[in-house]
């Protein structure tokens, strides 16, 4: 008999970690996703830059070379992609400016981290090492940059024009530095400067007329024309009175119909609307209120047509329909409360200005207040343009020459542009890479070769040649040159900050330190896994 062949116990192998591509996989789509926004939008970086038409899904079309507006529009479906967009949102918060920069640094870093996960270096290292990188960098733009005063008013409109050079609305920026200086300036609080609220200063877009007449306004505008056909249309010695209850027939809480059977009970309800309407102007004109502003009204109408002409016939400026969210402004610039009854309605409870009128400014008729008596810290900008576009892209750009005044504001110091100091930490990262060890020696090195696509993609959109530039640029700032960097006006490589080319340090700071967040962020992630919530 044959002996019983011996069955040999085969081990059976580990499932764990069989399909080792897949993490490598979803970095790389990651990756690429992320590299595809930014190379969307690299070609609008600089006063070179081009500029986006964006149609958005109604129809509507709107231009501009603000990285935020571009990204913020754009349908990115991919969930890296969208990383790159909250990340140009974060520094529109943080900064105001330097949106589009920091979606190409990012852009550019996440290659170089393609090219070093391919030499085999894991992403946790690349991440940790990209870290000090960022640290690095913000010591290297800390010692390059230049203190200021914040009662040198040259100096920040420069960091003002230098933002605005960059957008549609480049050729007034003489005009549009000054007023967002004098604005940021006006609403900031001594002791108080990190604390500098834009929601302070309210900018009107107003049709017509061309950027040039855009205009700073101390004191309150309205948008709505004062309400009334036989009403004054200038007060001098205004005494101001908002309030918060309508001056109509009082409705009832619940859906009711009354049904009037005869004439005479029907007189008697008009005759009761009257001497009610009646009673409330009297005590408005007792308490010497001139000019009257009345919070809009959801359920019935805030200023009926007989109480309208009660108060024209009292001498009484109205403006109707004061929006909700835009009573915490009034209140602030006329220093009062809003008045909730009628009771409370006294000479005490009003605010005193010089002036009252209403202006026409364009196609639209504003009410101007000025000379109002213990102002807040607030401020209006009336913008103006030719057509919606215009307008629009002025008045996104007059927001990020605000911003980087408070930036100034916040962190009183300011670097120079045209690519110089990306170039000088590219110089000082490659530098320090000598002086490290291992894997830190690799990415010190790719990090500082990443950060030359600024002067780079600058040199680019002004039609030079981008090698023969940046090799020129880095040879300057090899022989000391700090402050040189591209002039794209001229074509060459010249002391820009001679040219007027500055910026705020904060803008570069969060540029580099946001970018290194997010490029870690999207290292550390290895699988995609999709919910059915």
């Amino acid at each position: 008999m044959a002996p019983k062949a011996k069955t040999v116990g085969i081990k059976p192998k580990a499932q764990t970690f069989k399909d080792k591509s897949k993490p490598t996989d979803v970095r790389l789509s990651n990756i690429q996703a992320a590299k595809a926004v930014s190379d969307a939008i690299r070609t609008s970086l600089g006063p070179r830059g081009m500029d986006k038409m964006i149609q958005a899904a109604n129809g509507e079309v709107s231009i501009t070379n603000d990285g935020a507006t571009i990204l913020k529009q754009m349908n990115v479906l991919h969930p890296a992609a969208k990383m790159l967009v909250e990340l140009s949102r974060a520094q529109d918060v943080e900064a105001g400016d330097g949106t589009t920069s920091v979606v190409v640094i990012a852009g550019a870093l996440l290659e170089a981290c393609e090219k070093l996960l391919q030499k085999g270096l894991h992403p946790t290292a690349i991440s940790d090492s990209f870290q000090r990188c960022s640290n690095k960098a913000v010591e290297i733009l800390t010692e390059m940059s230049t203190p200021i005063e914040l009662n040198d008013r040259d100096t920040l409109i420069k960091s003002a024009a230098t933002s605005l050079n960059s957008k549609v609305v480049s050729q007034q920026s003489s005009l549009l530095a000054p007023i967002a200086v004098d604005a940021v300036i006006r609403v900031t609080e001594p002791g108080k400067e990190n604390a500098v609220d834009l929601k302070n200063i309210k900018v009107i877009q107003s049709l017509g007329g061309t950027v040039e007449d855009t205009e700073l306004v101390q004191g309150l505008v309205f948008t709505s024309r004062s309400a009334g056909t036989n009403a004054p249309k200038r007060i001098e010695k205004a005494k101001i009175g908002l309030i918060q209850f309508c001056i109509s027939a009082p409705k009832t809480d619940m859906d009711h119909n009354v049904i009037v059977s005869d004439y005479a009970a029907m007189d008697r309800v008009l005759k009761e609307e009257r001497s009610y309407i009646l009673n409330i102007v009297k005590q408005i004109k007792k308490a010497g209120c001139n000019v009257l502003l009345v919070q809009k009204s959801i359920l019935r109408d805030a200023v009926s047509d007989l109480a309208q002409h009660f108060l024209d016939k009292i001498k009484c400026l109205v403006v109707k329909d004061v929006e909700r969210e835009d009573i915490e402004f009034v209140c602030k610039t006329l220093h009062c409360r809003p008045i909730a009854s009628l009771d409370h309605f006294t000479a005490e409870n009003l605010s005193s200005a010089d002036l009252v009128e209403e202006v026409a400014s364009g196609t639209n008729k504003f009410v101007k207040i000025t000379g109002i008596q213990n102002m807040g810290r607030t401020i209006s900008i009336i913008c103006r343009g030719s057509n919606k576009l215009v307008l629009e892209e002025a008045a996104r750009s007059l927001h990020d020459a605000l911003c980087v005044v408070r930036c100034l504001v916040r962190k009183r110091a300011q670097i120079v542009g045209g690519g110089a100091p990306e170039i000088e930490m590219a110089l000082q990262l490659a530098a320090a890479a000598q002086t490290v060890e291992g894997v830190d020696a690799y990415c010190y090195r790719a990090f500082a070769d990443a950060l030359e696509v600024i002067p780079s993609t600058l040199a680019e959109n002004a039609g030079l040649n981008p090698i023969a530039t940046v090799t020129e640029l880095r040879n300057r700032h090899a022989q000391g040159e700090k402050n040189a960097g591209i002039n794209v006006r001229k074509g060459a490589i010249t002391d820009i900050f001679a040219e007027n080319v500055v910026q705020p340090l904060l803008v570069s700071i969060s540029s580099i330190t946001l970018a290194t967040e997010t490029i870690r962020s999207i290292l550390k992630i290895d699988d995609i896994v999709n919910t059915f919530s």
